[in-house]
């Protein structure tokens, strides 16, 4: 019998349109080092993302370089988002961040939050 060890990989990922998205956003921003992917308590399903610009950088962060841009999550949220997938889209005049989480096993009805079993 043998034994393997599974060690998981935690990652965040971005889409091309993303990355430019960010990029043209962190160019204007005089401080900001990058972006800040956060879970927080809230809507009708449990957890809404939010996106925030980031200036400081905290100890528990853990930072994703992703083709120039640098994505920081605090490790208690890691969980939540393990193999997320950062979309920005376009539909008519209005721009959005779309989030493809693994983990959500549940959404809202207007995308505003999800839940994890």
């Amino acid at each position: 019998m043998t034994t393997e060890v599974f060690t998981p990989t935690v990652a965040v990922t971005m889409t091309p349109s993303a990355v430019k998205h960010v990029l043209k956003q962190v160019n204007r921003q005089a401080q900001a080092k990058g972006i800040r992917l956060a879970i927080r308590k809230s809507g009708c399903s449990g957890f809404k993302y939010e996106t925030q610009w980031v200036e400081d950088v905290a100890a528990d962060d853990k930072i994703f370089h992703i083709d120039g841009v640098d994505v920081y999550v605090k490790e208690e949220h890691l969980a939540l988002v393990n193999g997320i997938e950062i979309d920005f889209v376009t539909e008519g005049v209005n721009s959005v961040f779309l989030f493809r989480n693994p983990n959500a096993t549940a959404e809202c009805g207007c995308g505003e939050s999800f839940t994890v079993s």
